[in-house]
């Protein structure tokens, strides 16, 4: 056999195994991703997450007080560090319902913290 056909069988042959590689991580993945997704998703709207997010909201609040925020301004922007918790339970929703994909999903992350932090700087402009 001659020294390129060898070379070509190597690379087929070394092909055949990333191809298998590949196979099998996607097999792995794809078997534990919905379930840590699903972990997730439990952690986050479980009665203990809920209880932990009112508290990071209280502390969030008595600290812009406590820095000489005004009232309303601090109750502001407390909705706002609020609603970034909503915001965030309503992407994990749309990633494990499957109703955003890929790009979609990437492109809706990124449009919600972007809505969440022109929001914000234009309330501590007032």
């Amino acid at each position: 056999m001659s020294e390129k056909r060898e070379k070509e069988e190597k690379e087929h042959q070394k092909n055949n195994e990333d191809v298998d590689d590949l196979r099998e991580v996607l097999s792995v993945v794809s078997q534990q991703v919905p379930s840590l997704i699903k972990g997730i998703i439990a952690s986050v709207f479980s009665e203990q997450a809920g209880s932990d997010m009112g508290k990071a909201v209280g502390a969030y609040y008595k600290g812009l007080k406590d820095a000489g925020i005004p009232e309303e301004t601090a109750v502001k922007m407390t909705e706002s560090y609020a609603s970034t918790f909503s915001s965030l339970g309503d992407v994990m929703k749309m990633a494990v319902s499957g109703e955003k994909k890929g790009k979609d999903m990437g492109e809706e992350i990124s449009k919600t913290i972007k809505e969440n932090v022109t929001k914000e700087i234009n309330e501590n402009k007032d």
